[in-house]
């Protein structure tokens, strides 16, 4: 069967985000949050960098993982630099939602990250695609 349009779209962009990342790297003088997926090893270590007005100054990543998670990370970096944490909250929330399958008509904030709706499609993956997110949280949390 013949990919549809959309479908090559989708593997355009997030094959583009793996292979060249955006906001790669560590940020000096900035605690590193790690996580890992167990399940398949993929490993994040981000540093966000927040203003005086608790939005996102500045944030990089390093990470060694599968084509979904890179790509999740990068879409992220991008989607989240000036936001405050609690747009940042519901965002992660609506990403989370839609990898699961769950329509939101806040997706077209996500970005590039909107293209990550079909890893719904393939449960097992959807921990790839929230890693960078889970760290953002935590980040966020701490």
């Amino acid at each position: 069967m013949a990919l549809s349009k959309l479908d090559s779209l989708y593997m355009a962009v997030v094959a583009e985000h793996s292979k060249y990342p955006h906001h790669q790297g560590k940020i000096a003088d900035v605690e590193q949050i790690n996580l890992n997926n167990p399940t398949c090893g993929d490993v994040i270590s981000l540093s966000v960098k927040f203003d005086s007005d608790n939005k996102v100054e500045d944030i990089a990543f390093v990470n060694s993982g599968c084509t979904i998670s890179t790509a999740s990370a990068s879409m992220m970096t991008d989607v989240v630099l000036g936001k405050s944490k609690e747009e940042i909250l519901e965002l992660a929330e609506v990403f989370s939602e839609m990898v699961q399958g769950q329509e939101n008509a806040k997706q077209d904030e996500l970005g590039d990250a909107a293209f990550l709706a079909g890893v719904a499609k393939f449960p097992q993956r959807i921990k790839c695609a929230t890693l960078p997110w889970n760290a953002l949280k935590k980040a966020i949390e701490e």
